[in-house]
């Protein structure tokens, strides 16, 4: 039982069928703050507020996070895009840091492995889990070794293979076109046949590690090829596709697999001590299996955890959902609701975080539906937390590379609640880094309101959050 007169914690009941008579600490107006308290506010056309909690002495902005000239794209990092991925440089230097003598690192929400790569680069063994099978797959990838003469015979194959259909066409073998509801306005019929004859040749290929290899390539291919807006996260249409050229399907493939190739070279020769990671689909939101992961067998945990739900923040599901549709991944469409937060929460709920409690007292005053949308994630990131905690050993470390989301025009402190709710799990706060983010991949505008048109700058810092379990 947790001694609440001792902690101070103010707690509060939120039904968000009522209207809540309590106040909790809310300034409509910038003010200086002191050594013990911090304001947290964002500034929006027409409303700014302000949450004042109680400020952290070991928490500090260190522009040396920042890896402002990094190359993010080495050894495998190189393969296939990703929204909001934790650049290499950062899990590499948490490792570093915390890491030493580590024999196991545990992401438990892996995306495509930037994490499981960083620690087989160190000889440690990793484990990851995500709900998405295109960033299982893509994570999977990066991280297993292939022999690379093996490798080239396949590759000298798939050259040969295309070069003899482009001249003639009755010698292709398979083709492969599944069965999409929107094909036809994601894809010219030109496109949809190329596609669906690299996707004949790719499932030919018996050796799995080699077929990944392979699909991986042929995802970015997939979505470079269609109508769908470069640099968006959510599907949305080129507005001119009616007059673009069709690509050239095979080239892009070519130049995927070749420049993945070099990335495995130099991955496999980095690699240390025969290290290897495994990737898993269960969701740390409900308990962990104990036969994958037993309690307190974890070294580290290494992990940039999503922002929100994906309904108002990153779309993971709409990004990869082409790409899991043409590799035939069922339910492609529902991954953003079964994400942390998909399913929105009817009931009240008392969070062990009193700064989440007044966050969400103030976001209910503004708007109860997004109060909602806000309860459903934290609810999830609650239980998830709970549920990584028990994996670490006394002793280790959990770090947490979050970033602070704006709802309503209030900044949620996701920093500071991810430090109460390790430490309401017999963790000690270390410190909390904050970095700059001069190179994530992240949209440059969301919608805080959740009303059309009306935009917002998205987070302009990362904050490395790191406790130690007691």
């Amino acid at each position: 039982m947790i001694d609440e007169k001792k902690r101070g914690m103010r707690k509060a009941k939120i039904d968000l069928s009522k209207r809540d008579k309590r106040k909790p600490k809310v300034v409509k107006r910038i003010v200086k703050s002191d050594k013990t308290s911090a304001p947290s506010f964002v500034r929006e056309p027409e409303v700014e507020y302000q949450i004042k909690f109680k400020a952290r002495t070991n928490k500090a902005i260190d522009e040396s996070w920042d890896f402002r000239k990094s190359n993010t794209k080495e050894y495998t990092h190189c393969f296939h895009p990703y929204p909001a991925m934790m650049i290499p440089q950062v899990a590499r230097r948490i490792i570093e840091n915390y890491g030493n003598k580590s024999e196991v690192l545990f992401d438990p929400y892996c995306g495509t492995g930037t994490s499981l790569v960083e620690a087989n680069l160190r000889g440690i063994n990793a484990i990851g889990t995500d709900i998405n099978p295109l960033a299982r797959l893509i994570a999977s990838t990066k991280t297993t070794k292939i022999d690379i003469q093996v490798l080239d015979l396949f590759l000298q194959d798939f050259m040969n293979y295309f070069f003899s259909i482009s001249f003639q066409i009755e010698k292709i073998k398979s083709v492969i076109i599944p069965q999409i509801k929107t094909i036809d306005f994601w894809f010219s019929k030109t496109v949809q046949q190329n596609l669906g004859v690299l996707l004949g040749y790719i499932e030919t290929i018996q050796n799995t590690s080699v077929k990944n290899f392979f699909k991986v390539a042929f995802s970015e291919t997939v979505r470079e090829s269609s109508f769908v807006k470069q640099g968006e996260f959510k599907l949305v249409r080129k507005k001119n596709f009616n007059e673009i050229v069709d690509p050239d399907v095979f080239g892009i493939m070519i130049a995927k697999l070749s420049r993945n190739k070099q990335g495995l070279i130099e991955f496999e020769r980095t690699c240390k001590n025969g290290s290897r990671s495994s990737v898993y689909d269960f969701n740390t939101v409900n308990p962990i299996p104990n036969q994958i992961i037993p309690n307190e067998s974890v070294d580290l945990v290494v992990t940039s955890p999503p922002y929100g739900d994906s309904r108002t923040t990153v779309a993971y599901g709409q990004y990869s959902r082409l790409a899991n549709e043409w590799l035939g991944n069922k339910a492609a469409n529902q991954i953003d609701n079964i994400s942390m937060g998909g399913g929105k929460k009817r009931h009240f709920h008392t969070f062990r975080s009193d700064v989440l409690n007044d966050v969400i007292l103030t976001i209910q005053k503004l708007d109860k539906e997004r109060a909602r949308d806000v309860i459903s994630f934290y609810e999830d990131y609650e239980k998830s937390i709970s549920h990584v905690s028990a994996t670490l050993k006394k002793g280790a470390f959990a770090c947490y590379v979050v970033g602070n989301r704006t709802v309503k025009g209030i900044n949620i402190p996701t920093d500071e609640i991810t430090a109460q709710l390790f430490e309401e799990n017999n963790f000690a706060h270390v410190e909390t880094i904050v970095r700059n983010i001069p190179n994530k991949r992240m949209p440059s505008k969301n919608s805080p309101s959740n009303i059309v048109g009306a935009t917002a700058s998205t987070m302009k810092n990362e904050f490395v959050v790191v406790c130690q379990r007691n």
